[in-house]
């Protein structure tokens, strides 16, 4: 798939256009196609070939146009000939979480700051005070945002990671000399950020597969190719070793490249208990080989069951597992529902019957319309009288008997003093009512905790969501006290959201868990805006494993009839 190449284009022409202070409209046009192409599941080389480009939101004709220019040659020549206006490391700078176009172009002007490199020596050594707007604090906000910046490049979101985890599979997959394949590592165990990507197969022809692996169109450089292991990065730099093991070794293989490290080093210290030793090849007693064919069988070698990769973290599954007391994750078959999807009516880009579609085709009984609140004007937040408007609409919707029902819901907005961005009435109209803030990150956790406190309390909310406010790449966490969160959670009844958008995966697994223990509801909302991004519900399905979600602790395994009657429990 391409689609991460021509959104970097797009975002890189976006940048140079802040940085020279273009029309704020065409910005936000290229700004919108990135975030519609990242969030595509097919790959947009096939919707090319279809003619269907304009399909993607945000994309018309003059976009369309440099997608195709961009796919048949790699480049765009809009953005080769803007690259020429500016120094090429502005774009570089801007891409620092918390900079905006007119204080990297400052630092230009004044300082001659063409690297992030430079900026974060000017920061570190406080050549920056003193500058318009510029003060110590904002110092040390830019050196977290440099950090924040690397880090970011050093792993890749596990929603970016799944589809080229997928093509490569699924090329390999048609080669008959293929007999059995799976990822390892970290995509396997569903870490929400990834380093690299390990594939294990099972091969009659080693050498067949080596040569089609190296050469597949993800490919950029070979790094390592032998009989048995062969490295390539892809075109996005993103290292997969692929490596081809004996049929009775695969088991084995797969619980040591799965891991984690913890994990293997206690089942190895178990084994070693027992008079075993245990590795990549199998299990052995002495000499003698006893089991690594399957993983069942390297588990049941050191007395313990199955384990799930989510859960091999080295975080109690292991004792859990000896006392048989191991969670019965929930499976994608169980969820029924997704709690947040935008329509039209705000900043989302389908109309009720298009998202009830998409809900169908991908096994979804019901789904919560949660539109940003009034407030939110540059999210296109909803007045109370197209609410309203709103509400009737999904009532006639629903009484048209559709097969799938549409809760009628808002994503309202946490002000300041943690009341709600719409009056009490019209909140008692609506089926959800999702709450979170959107304003106010730099605030200190006393404040932001007291904010969703206050919120949680009130009768009518059902759900925060995106509780940590984190942006992989973008935005830390802002300063919340999650552990009286959870607290509040608890006493009011009130349910945490699983935001399963690929930048945010917030909740994340260690507060999931925590949550799970506490007797805590918890409920996956994929934060739609394009219809596409509804299949993100497996990636909070992802983070709800990994917490140790069973089917009885998320709501959205429950019937539309149940869940409403959970959602007026509170009220």
């Amino acid at each position: 798939m391409r689609n991460q190449e021509v959104a970097n284009i797009f975002r890189d022409i976006a940048s140079i256009l802040e940085i020279k202070g273009e029309n704020p409209f065409r910005i936000r046009a290229y700004e919108k196609a990135v975030l519609n192409i990242e969030s595509l599941t097919g790959d947009i080389t096939a919707i090319a070939e279809r003619k269907e480009l304009e399909k993607i939101p945000g994309v018309g004709k003059d976009l369309a146009a440099k997608i195709e220019e961009i796919l048949a040659t790699g480049t765009c020549s809009h953005l080769e000939e803007l690259k020429k206006e500016i120094p090429a490391g502005l774009i570089e700078i801007l891409a620092v979480p918390g900079l905006g176009p007119k204080t990297v172009r400052l630092f230009y002007d004044r300082l001659k700051i063409t690297s992030v490199d430079e900026l974060e020596e000017m920061a570190r050594s406080h050549k920056l005070h003193g500058l318009p707007g510029i003060k110590e604090k904002t110092e040390e906000n830019i050196l977290k945002g440099i950090e924040l910046l690397r880090q970011g490049r050093e792993r890749s979101l596990l929603g970016t990671i799944l589809p080229l985890v997928n093509e490569i599979k699924e090329r390999l997959k048609k080669l008959p000399e293929v007999k059995q394949i799976s990822e390892a590592g970290s995509v396997r165990r569903g870490k929400e950020t990834i380093r690299d990507i390990d594939i294990l197969v099972i091969s009659s022809d080693s050498q067949k597969v080596m040569e089609v692996f190296t050469t597949m169109p993800v490919a950029g450089d070979i790094l390592a190719k032998g009989p048995t292991k062969s490295s390539i990065s892809t075109r996005q730099g993103i290292q997969v070793d692929l490596r081809v093991v004996e049929p009775d070794s695969f088991g084995a293989a797969l619980c040591y490249f799965t891991g984690s490290k913890a994990h293997n080093i206690r089942i190895r210290e178990i084994g070693v208990k027992l008079g075993l030793k245990i590795n990549e090849y199998g299990v052995f007693r002495g000499e003698k080989k006893i089991g690594g064919k399957t993983e069942e069988e390297v588990y049941q070698a050191v007395g313990l069951p199955y384990i799930p990769p989510e859960l091999r973290e080295d975080r109690g599954e292991i004792e859990a597992a000896l006392v048989g007391n191991l969670p019965r994750l929930v499976e994608l078959k169980d969820i029924r529902g997704d709690f947040h999807v935008h329509s039209s009516y705000s900043d989302g880009s389908s109309a009720f019957e298009e998202i009830a579609e998409k809900a169908k085709s991908i096994g979804l009984e019901w789904v919560g319309i949660c539109d940003h609140s009034q407030s939110l004007k540059i999210a296109g937040g909803v007045s109370v009288e197209d609410l309203k408007k709103k509400i009737r609409e999904i009532r006639a919707f629903n009484e048209k008997g559709h097969s799938v029902k549409l809760l009628c819901g808002t994503e309202v907005d946490i002000g300041n003093d943690g009341k709600l961005d719409y009056p009490d009435d019209i909140l008692a109209e609506l089926d959800l009512v999702i709450a979170a803030i959107h304003t106010g990150f730099k605030q200190d956790e006393k404040t932001i905790t007291r904010r969703i406190v206050t919120a949680m309390q009130h009768p009518l909310v059902n759900m925060i969501a995106h509780p940590t406010g984190r942006l992989f790449g973008e935005r830390e966490p802002y300063a919340v006290n999650m552990e009286k969160v959870l607290e509040e959670a608890k006493n009011t009844g009130t349910a945490i959201e699983i935001n399963a958008y690929p930048k945010r995966l917030d909740l994340n697994d260690v507060y999931v868990k925590a949550a799970k223990e506490r007797g805590i509801k918890l409920g996956i909302g994929t934060d739609t805006h394009i219809l596409d991004q509804m299949e993100y519900i497996g990636l909070g399905l992802s983070v709800a494993r990994r917490g140790w979600l069973e089917k009885s602790d998320l709501l959205n395994t429950l019937s539309d009839g149940k869940l409403m009657k959970v959602l007026k429990g509170k009220r």
